[in-house]
């Protein structure tokens, strides 16, 4: 039996066909609402992935196979999601400084507001790098493949396919208690991952 990737045309999408790539979103849009869910909430998480989409629809061109579509996919989600979360941070320390009446950061801007002198690392950690570099997918590829298989499959099922909890025990014979165990773990694999990835640029 075909998965649901060998029924995708490539070709049309690397090409910009429209119905290839609303194909995608009826597909996976359910699926990376629930992986980005855990890092940004609820609040944001329908944001995060409507951001994924317009970069995915931007980068399709660029899509080299080396990882499967969806991997691909989640790998923009979970970069949109480390976006988010780094303009909350920012948010709240400008928070913080308007409390305080300091503003530590003023130096670092021209009298244009531009940068004095940019991140050392702006250029290579822009969504736009990653994505042309493929890096964050093959590290949450590899990563998803090294979990051990009932942490892998609970990744797979509630993160990425979006199972209700109840029907993945189920098909595991796992009780709830243990499954949310076992998907703690694999969540925490991958979120040292992301950390890593982060600090180093490296799986």
């Amino acid at each position: 039996m075909a998965s649901p990737e060998d029924t995708i045309d490539l070709d049309a999408l690397r090409a910009g066909d429209q119905a290839v790539f609303a194909e995608l979103i009826r597909r996976y849009h359910t699926a990376l609402l629930g992986l980005v869910r855990p890092m940004v909430g609820d609040a944001h998480a329908e944001e995060v992935v409507q951001e994924a989409w317009i970069k995915a629809h931007k980068h399709c061109s660029r899509f080299a196979g080396r990882s499967t579509i969806k991997t691909w996919l989640c790998s923009i989600a979970v970069n949109e999601a480390r976006m988010q979360l780094r303009h909350d941070k920012r948010e709240s320390e400008l928070r913080m400084q308007d409390s305080s009446g300091e503003d530590p950061y003023l130096e670092r801007f021209n009298s244009q507001g531009s940068w004095s002198s940019p991140p050392a690392a702006w250029q290579a950690d822009s969504p736009e790098a990653l994505l042309a570099q493929g890096n964050l997918a093959d590290c949450l590829e590899k990563t998803l493949t090294q979990l051990p298989g009932n942490q892998q499959a609970l990744i797979q099922l509630r993160d990425i396919d979006g199972e209700a909890f109840e029907t993945i025990c189920n098909e595991l014979a796992l009780s709830a208690s243990n499954a949310r165990v076992l998907l703690h773990r694999a969540r925490g694999a991958l979120y040292r991952m992301l950390e890593h990835y982060e600090e180093t640029g490296e799986c």
